[in-house]
């Protein structure tokens, strides 16, 4: 329907349609053009006095571009594709942590509590209840010595459905929702949804689905108001264009066919999910149902240097983790990952940063290798590690300048982000990383030679965040967040930068086998 802006002078002239039959270059063909560069460079080239003194005491991040070479580009690309796959199937926390397992299972990895032993070269893991995944390789030290930690979480922004969902109106059925985490609403209306659930069913069986994912599924919606329509609701900000509480998700219209019932249309979804799923609405009081943007990351940009999808806040962490504690040779200390749970809503709960669990598990490695448990012992491993807090932070958009330092925010395609602190205003709710502790992991990634950059979360007054960090600091350990640099953080398709990705892949893998 034409929408009438009468600020705006409507003139549209007939253009012609032409065929075109040019396609962007595929990954392979792309790996192809990489094998094809010749930078022809002359290394015995002297720099004039100013520029060597300019390369001498400036510091200056470059485009990984311009550092990798032919050969260490094509495995960027072909790590992305690998994350790209693993973030597909991987849209929930629960989904990461089985993805997680059967990835480090592949390579050796046993559950902790078929182990009553630990020596060094061990690998084993622990699920947290489903939804955070820990894992190590034991090292030659003692565990007095501390761990070498790589710590990411798990869940990202979301719409979770709310104990009594289902509900009919206007001869439509709908399901309400609570959204969980930061998120624009109005970001989340009028795009495809899936939903992955678990539901444990009256009689105690337990039943894991996915629907919206596959391309013969149905797909669900949030509505919006039509532009038409939408003159008193565009005089809104931004936070109260759509409200919480209008976040209903459209799951049918078709009634079941006795006109002598209440609630036709809301009867004949409830009949589905019994027939499907056998699940009945009593089912779904205790359920935990999620929708997440339906469909698959994509590669962006003519030349595919970017990946656009859901959850990289905080899975473009969570899985270089994964890759690095899964190839990791045992070396002096232990190496350690932590996967949690409820960072986006303040890492409280047993499967949150802040529980117990995760030191437990540090616990009985400590227990299984020196044999017995010491107090003083296993806080001193806890005060000797070191840890990165493995997580993202922005990257500049030259869209939106006014909120970031530019001389101290984090570009994309500059490699893996050192972050001191985080936090908001006179960075409250962060953990600030020690001089002595940022400059022994920056010499570390120079000394394994991985491009590193550095950053703050924004503008000193313009907002904030918070990252896991400072609950490991709490408990004595060295941390600092390291992470990737992120577009369009926690919208429903955020965008990262394959280089950023494979940079900070090397970064954890230097830091857990040689801090």
């Amino acid at each position: 329907m034409f929408y009438q802006d009468n600020s705006v002078e409507n003139n549209v002239g007939e253009t012609e349609k032409k065929e075109s039959n040019i396609t962007a270059p595929t990954v392979n063909e792309l790996s192809q053009m990489f094998q094809d560069m010749e930078v022809s460079e002359d290394e015995n080239k002297e720099l004039s006095p100013g520029k060597a003194l300019e390369e001498k005491l400036q510091n200056k991040s470059q485009h990984l571009f311009d550092v990798y070479d032919k050969e260490t580009t094509i495995s960027a690309f072909s790590f992305a594709e690998d994350y790209r796959i693993f973030l597909d199937k991987s849209k929930t926390e629960r989904e990461v942590v089985l993805n997680g397992i059967d990835l480090l299972k592949n390579v050796g990895f046993v559950d902790i509590a078929d182990k009553e032993t630990l020596t060094a070269g061990d690998r084993v893991y622990k699920s947290i209840r489903g939804k955070g995944l820990v894992a190590a390789v034991v090292g030659e030290a003692s565990i007095k010595d501390g761990f070498n930690i790589l710590g990411a979480h798990l869940d990202s922004p979301r719409l979770d459905i709310k104990p009594n969902p289902l509900y009919e109106e206007g001869e439509m059925t709908f399901l309400k929702t609570h959204y969980y985490g930061g998120i624009k609403k109005y970001q989340w209306t009028t795009i495809p949804l899936a939903l992955h659930g678990t539901v444990v069913r009256k009689d105690g069986t337990t039943l894991n689905f996915t629907v919206g994912e596959d391309e013969n599924d149905p797909v669900f919606a949030l509505t919006d108001l039509l532009i038409h329509l939408g003159k008193d609701q565009m005089q809104k900000t931004a936070a109260k264009v759509v409200e919480g509480e209008e976040m209903n998700i459209l799951v049918g219209s078709r009634p079941v066919p006795h006109k002598d019932v209440s609630n036709r249309f809301k009867l004949a979804i409830l009949q589905i999910l019994k027939e499907r799923y056998d699940i009945s609405e009593r089912d779904l009081l205790s359920a935990e149902i999620s929708a997440v943007p339906a469909g698959k990351t994509r590669d962006l940009g003519f030349d595919r240097s970017f990946l656009a999808g859901y959850g990289h806040d905080d899975r473009v962490c969570a899985y270089p983790a994964v890759r690095a504690i899964a190839t990791m040779q045992p070396g002096e200390k232990t190496g350690l990952m932590l996967l949690t749970d409820k960072e986006e809503v303040g890492s409280q709960g047993n499967t949150g940063a802040q529980s117990q669990s995760y030191e437990n598990f540090m616990m009985e490695i400590y227990v299984k290798k020196e044999g017995a448990y010491d107090v003083l012992g296993f806080h001193q491993a806890l005060e000797n590690s070191s840890m990165l807090s493995t997580d993202v932070t922005v990257g500049f958009d030259p869209n939106f300048p006014s909120t970031v330092d530019p001389k101290n925010v984090c570009y994309m395609g500059h490699g893996v982000a050192l972050t001191k602190y985080t936090g908001h205003g006179g960075k409250g709710g962060a953990n600030d990383a020690s001089a002595e502790f940022f400059s022994k992991v920056a010499h570390l990634l120079d000394e394994h030679k991985v491009p590193w950059q550095t950053g703050e979360l924004g503008k000193v007054d313009q907002g904030g965040g918070g990252t896991i960090a400072l609950y490991y600091a709490n408990r004595g350990m060295q941390v600092i967040d390291s992470g990737v640099p992120v577009l369009n953080m926690h919208a429903p398709g955020e965008v990262i930068h394959k280089l950023d990705l494979y940079s900070t892949y090397q970064a954890y893998k230097a830091f857990i086998e040689n801090m």
